[in-house]
């Protein structure tokens, strides 16, 4: 009786220990493929699952994480004949287990070589500054093919970048010299602009100093015959009212001859070689001879 109970009690343990065992749980962003009795049986995805002993075998634990592998450097010859070295890196995720399970022996070394000899038929069209300057067309055409071949293995490629690209060591020298020369003319050009923009505020300075001094001329000689002219209208204003001043007066003739007489006395002491008398003057200078006489005569 009581070593019946220990051989059930030792089988109930057995059992729990199998049911125990065979419990299992798929973490987050995974997936585990099935087996059963060798036969491709189902794909768990996260969660509690319950395996059936000695009949159901986990084939493979799937990640659905995307994930990033670096290919080494790879040779590649140009259209002109130039050998580089050249690495990609490819981003990639699973999107059928069953297919990346059982599409593919070892998927990793499969996208690796197809990479490498879609990068040589890719490349092999391109001449080496092309290939230098086109990284985004390389990648983008690597991944569509890429993606394509890679689509029955349950594998979809996010995408594809060339990490680095060397040359020949003559060619990186020659590269170098050529983008040194570069530097150096773009040097020469701005300092040559920098001088002809100097040259150019030099000569605007000199133009606006002359003409500020021109303006100033052109002011100084405007005052000075605004100044010549108001003299001017000053002394005919004055002649003027001197004029009607003396109209006023009404003077006679004798007045007025002795006012001529006064004036041609002026003019003769002047720098003039020939001055003309007219003949009411003369009469003038006669009659005041006369009047001398007289005054003579009755002095004595």
């Amino acid at each position: 009786m009581i070593a019946g109970i220990v051989i059930i009690s030792i089988i109930v343990l057995i059992l729990l220990i199998l049911v125990i065992r065979n419990i299992k749980i798929v973490p987050q962003a995974h997936a585990f493929v099935i087996e059963r009795l060798g036969t491709y049986y189902a794909t768990w995805e996260t969660g509690l699952h319950l395996k059936v002993p000695f009949v159901d075998r986990i084939s493979r634990k799937v990640s659905l994480k995307e994930q990033v592998v670096d290919f080494p450097p790879q040779p590649v010859i140009t259209r002109d004949n130039v050998t580089m070295q050249i690495d990609t890196v490819v981003y990639f995720e699973i999107t059928d287990p069953k297919l990346y399970s059982y599409g593919v022996e070892r998927p990793l070394s499969a996208i690796e070589n197809l990479t490498a000899t879609t990068l040589r038929n890719i490349i092999g069209d391109l001449e080496l500054d092309n290939t230098l300057t086109s990284r985004d067309t390389i990648n983008d055409k690597i991944r569509i093919i890429l993606d394509e071949a890679t689509d029955a293995w349950g594998i979809k490629v996010i995408r594809v970048e060339l990490k680095n690209i060397l040359p020949p060591r003559e060619i990186q020298d020659a590269m170098e010299k050529q983008m040194k020369a570069e530097r150096e003319r773009r040097a020469r050009i701005l300092d040559a602009e920098g001088e002809k923009r100097s040259q150019i505020l030099v000569a605007e300075g000199l133009k606006e100093s002359a003409i500020l001094k021109a303006d100033a001329v052109k002011e100084q000689k405007i005052r000075e015959a605004q100044g010549e002219a108001e003299a001017i209208l000053t002394v005919q204003k004055a002649n003027a009212d001197a004029l009607k001043m003396l109209n006023e007066a009404a003077p006679n003739a004798a007045v007025i001859q002795l006012k001529s007489l006064e004036a041609f006395a002026k003019a003769a002491d002047g720098k003039s070689t020939k001055i003309i008398i007219p003949s009411d003057i003369q009469g003038l200078a006669g009659n005041v001879t006369a009047i001398k006489e007289i005054w003579k005569d009755g002095d004595k």
